[in-house]
Parts: C-alpha cells; sequence; structure tokens
C-alpha cells in the first residue's frame, strides 16, 4: 500500500491539493442529492400538503386521477433511469483493475504524473491508465467491478466512447505490459495513455449516461 506523506505546515500549493483531494472524495459526491431524488421529495412534499375534501365530488376525484399519473411517471422514470443515488453508492468499489485502491481520478493523474517526472514509466502508465478507470465510475458511465481485466474494460469503455476504441485497446497493451510483463514502459507509451485520458475527459458523458457493467473478462 501506498502511503502519503503530508507536510506539517503545507505551503500553499500543497494545502490547495490536500483540500481538493479531500472534497474528491466520492463521498462528498454521494450525500447530495441527485435531481431524481429533488423531485421525488416534492412530489412527496406535494401529496404531504393536499387536504382532500370530504364526500366523492369532481375535486376530490381530480386529485387523485392527478395523484395516479404523477405515480406512473414516477414509476417510469425510474424504469428508465433507475435509482440514481443508490445506483452511485453501489459502484463504488475498493478494487481498481486487480489492485485494491481508493485513490481518486485526481490523485492517480497527479501520480501519474509524478511518476513520469521521474522516469518510472511502469507507475506513471499503470496509474493514468486507472485514472481513466476511476474517472469513468466517477462520472456514473462505466464502471470497473471487481475482477474486471484491463482489457475487459477497454471492450466497455469503448462502447460509451466508440471513437477512442483503438486508443483504449492499446493503453490496455500497455497497462498490462507494465503490470504483467515486466516491460519497461516508455514516455511514448506513457503519452498515449495520457492523451486518451484527456481526451475521454473532455468528451461528454453519453446521453443517457447509464452505467455499463464492465463484467467481461
Amino acid at each position: 500500500m501506498m502511503l502519503r506523506v503530508v507536510p506539517v505546515e503545507p505551503d500553499a500549493p500543497d494545502a490547495r491539493d490536500l483540500l481538493l483531494d479531500e472534497l474528491s472524495d466520492p463521498a462528498y459526491a454521494e450525500s447530495q442529492p441527485t435531481w431524481f431524488d429533488l423531485i421525488a421529495q416534492s412530489v412527496i412534499d406535494w401529496f404531504s400538503s393536499l387536504r382532500l375534501a370530504e364526500g366523492d365530488g369532481p375535486p376530490a376525484l381530480a386529485l387523485v386521477i392527478g395523484g395516479i399519473v404523477l405515480a406512473a411517471a414516477i414509476a417510469a422514470a425510474i424504469l428508465v433511469y433507475g435509482l440514481p443515488r443508490w445506483r452511485t453508492r453501489s459502484r463504488l468499489t475498493s478494487e481498481l483493475l486487480g489492485e485494491n485502491d481508493r485513490r481518486t481520478a485526481r490523485q492517480l493523474r497527479r501520480d501519474a504524473e509524478r511518476a513520469a517526472g521521474a522516469g518510472d514509466w511502469p507507475r506513471a502508465i499503470a496509474d493514468r491508465y486507472r485514472a481513466i478507470a476511476r474517472a469513468l465510475d466517477e462520472r456514473t458511465i462505466v464502471t470497473a467491478l471487481p475482477g474486471t481485466t484491463a482489457h475487459g474494460f477497454a471492450r466497455s469503455a469503448a462502447q460509451q466512447f466508440p471513437e477512442h476504441a483503438g486508443q483504449l485497446e492499446a493503453a490496455a497493451d500497455h497497462f498490462d505490459g507494465v503490470r504483467y510483463l515486466d516491460r519497461p514502459g516508455s514516455a511514448d507509451d506513457y503519452a498515449l495513455v495520457r492523451t486518451l485520458d484527456e481526451a475521454i475527459d473532455a468528451t461528454p458523458s453519453p446521453l443517457p449516461a447509464l452505467a455499463d457493467r464492465a463484467g467481461a473478462r
């Protein structure tokens, strides 16, 4: 396990990085209500505010019909989009491409750049590829479930970003090479993975951004 060294009295840039790392923890995002939560709560509050008049007259009947229509709309939304908050929480996992790693995409990118600056290409390539996987997980686009391989993730990500399919497979090759085949890696290999990460990060999420379970091996 890699230990982070935190300075006793961090300077301004280090303090800013530490704060951003803390705020980028997925736990903060989990606690925020989603658009679906807000709409559902508004509907619940509206129902709670209703006071039906006695009798079976038109006003009461109209409210009942309106309630049925709203309930049907909510059920349809659940079928199409699922439960966003629950889905996001269930996606979070400490295992990332065969290693116990809870770093955020931002932390992985920073560590990859530091490794690249030191000429540690195996670490740089592995961390940058994991950053791609973690970023898509954080965006709830693709999840690398426990047991997912680098190429399994690449195939699932290519379904959402077909224009990057070739680069995803090449990046997976570099990841497997430095992690399992003792290849030294190179600056060019790292540049490919970094460029891919930046391109995918700059691409808007597919619509609808439904999660793709990357269980293929």
